[in-house]
């Protein structure tokens, strides 16, 4: 193993340089002709690939800050149309509030009218009925006091007008 021998100072070129010279260059050649080709091309591949991906995300970034716009207009949108919504709710709440309390307030008007005109009407009735009754008792009264019976007809008129001179308080006739 002669070979392995070390010998300090310079380099003596033999016949296994030139072989090793000669292998290097050939491995080199075999090298830049059929592997380097491909390792460049793997490599340009893999930056084309990773800038395709940085690319797609991106837009998918870009898609996705748009979705969110969107989503965000699409949100106040629908806040603005439930404000709209329960504001109306509450102004139509009012108007059939302020319906309903009119018409009640109606209605009890024309009950109360209702009542006072049927007050009024047996009340007049009432008035009648003792017209007619006290006419009766001032015939029979008057019949036993002269003993024979008078015209009805002219009887109950002068009653009548007796009355209504009473009702008016003068008294004259």
């Amino acid at each position: 193993m002669r070979f392995l021998e070390g010998v300090a100072g310079v380099v003596t070129i033999d016949g296994t340089v030139v072989v090793e010279l000669i292998t290097f260059l050939l491995m080199l050649a075999v090298l830049a002709r059929y592997v380097y080709p491909r390792i460049v091309e793997v490599a340009e591949a893999r930056q084309r690939a990773i800038a395709e991906q940085l690319k797609q995300a991106e837009e998918a970034r870009a898609a996705a800050e748009a979705h969110l716009k969107e989503a965000e207009a699409k949100l106040n949108e629908a806040r603005k149309s439930a404000q709209s919504v329960l504001d109306g709710a509450t102004k139509s709440a009012e108007q059939l509030r302020q319906e309903l309390k009119q018409k009640a307030d109606e209605e009890a008007k024309r009950t109360v009218e209702n009542a006072r005109k049927q007050i009024e009407a047996e009340r007049d009735q009432a008035i009648r009925s003792v017209r007619t009754e006290v006419a009766d008792l001032v015939i029979v009264a008057t019949e036993k006091v002269i003993g024979e019976t008078l015209d009805d007809k002219k009887h109950r008129q002068l009653i009548e007008r007796a009355i209504e001179q009473v009702a008016r308080g003068d008294g004259q006739q």
